[in-house]
């Protein structure tokens, strides 16, 4: 199974038939690795509906035809704008052909660039025979630690960048509590108020947890 960072919070998990795509943040984003018209996913995921999280969904939804799975309020505004859309609320599961995708809690908040408010999730993704944690935009948080006792993560996708969300410090707590097998930082760098040391968070990482941190350049995969 590659993982793909696209960019900011955006990735593409694929198992070489089925394309899983995540907070698509393209058009605008200046650290893009693909334009929106190149991908053809077989499923969108959303953690919430800021900006810089939807993105090109609708377009790409309506495009390759993928269905999205976001939160009910979010849900709702992109069947409005004609996209299949499932609409599990905090906890809830959704089943997919590729899998499964469990919405959890966040800490954040989150207006649509229409004026939708809903909640920010993180994303359990089981894909391809691994778990996949996108933990959103978060702060640090003490309950991350249950998303572990249910589920062993293999690859958590974490925000580091600061300001808008926990920064690389917070960060390092939150992979202790999630105790996952490899760490992939994102949402930094994207732009001024959110640039970090990646690799400080890396070797903060490989020598206070038991993960493996791996940093990737948009456009790099990583096979997990």
């Amino acid at each position: 199974m590659d993982i793909r960072f696209l960019g900011h919070a955006a990735f593409e998990l694929s198992d070489g038939s089925t394309s899983v795509l995540v907070d698509p943040f393209l058009s605008g984003n200046p650290k893009a690795a693909v334009a929106a018209d190149e991908l053809n996913p077989s499923t969108i995921l959303l953690t919430h509906g800021h900006a810089d999280h939807i993105g090109d969904t609708v377009d790409i939804a309506k495009r390759s035809g993928a269905p999205a799975v976001a939160i009910v309020e979010l849900a709702n505004e992109l069947s409005e704008d004609g996209v299949e859309a499932s609409d599990p609320n905090l906890g809830g599961t959704v089943e997919l052909d590729w899998g499964w995708v469990r919405l959890v809690p966040a800490w954040h908040t989150s207006t649509t660039p229409k004026g939708t408010v809903n909640t920010p999730a993180g994303l359990v993704i089981n894909f391809a025979g691994k778990t996949i944690y996108h933990l959103g935009d978060t702060a640090l948080f003490s309950d991350l630690q249950l998303v572990a006792q249910r589920d062993q993560i293999d690859v958590a996708l974490v925000c580091i960048g600061g300001h808008y969300t926990m920064d690389r410090h917070d960060a390092v707590t939150a992979v202790e509590l999630i105790a996952p097998t490899t760490v992939i930082p994102c949402h930094y760098n994207t732009f001024p108020p959110i640039e970090t040391d990646a690799e400080a968070f890396k070797a903060d990482i490989e020598s206070s947890t038991g993960a493996t941190a791996v940093v990737l350049e948009p456009g790099e995969t990583h096979s997990a």
